[in-house]
Formats: structure tokens, sequence, C-alpha cells
């Protein structure tokens, strides 16, 4: 059984950045393709980004630039850098490593 476990999430002025850490407690990790994702409310969960194991990352296209994903694999981490966060990046954030999830960190930006 894989075990995700989100942190970092919280209440940020506009403009402001957090960061996202996803412990996983997998053998795996270092093999896996990783993606965090979010879910608004009243909005269906949309991929923020992903990163395969040896570094490639891919975005939202709206979203490269102000986010960065990172991972490391000595500390089965995988991070989200989340930069000039806007009101409509408030949402729900998942960690993913399929078919698993994590339980999700809140992320509120008001302005």
């Amino acid at each position: 059984q894989v075990q995700l476990v989100e942190s970092g999430g919280g209440l940020v002025q506009a403009g402001g950045s957090l960061t996202l850490s996803c412990a996983a407690s997998t053998s795996i990790f270092n093999l896996a393709t990783m993606g965090w994702y979010r879910q608004a409310p009243g909005k269906e969960r949309e991929l923020v980004a992903r990163i395969n194991a040896v570094g490639g990352t891919n975005y939202a296209g709206s979203l490269e630039g102000r986010f960065t994903i990172s991972r490391d694999n000595a500390k089965k981490t995988m991070y989200l850098q989340m930069n000039s966060l806007k009101p409509e990046d408030t949402a729900v954030y998942y960690c993913n490593l399929a078919p698993y999830w994590g339980q999700g960190t809140q992320v509120t930006v008001y302005s």
C-alpha cells in the first residue's frame, strides 16, 4: 500500500508564495511519475504538473512560469513551489502516484 502525505498548504495573500510537499512511502518512488492536481469548489480535479523519474516535467499551460514541480528521490518527496499566487489558485491540492492519491492540502489565496 502506497501512502502519500501532503503538507504545506495554508492561507496566503495574493502575490505570495507557498511550497507544497508530498512524502511517499514506497520503494518505487524513484521510478514513478508523480503529479500534483487540484480541485476547486464546484469544479473537477485538474492537473497542475507532473514530473517523471528522471525529472522531466509538464505543466498545465496557464501555470507554467508561476509553479515549479520538483522531486528529491533520496527523501522520496515531491514539491510544488507556487509563486505569484492568485485567488483562482484556491483549491485542495492533491499528490498523485497512480493509482494512489494523498488526502489533499488546502490552499486559500485571498485578495
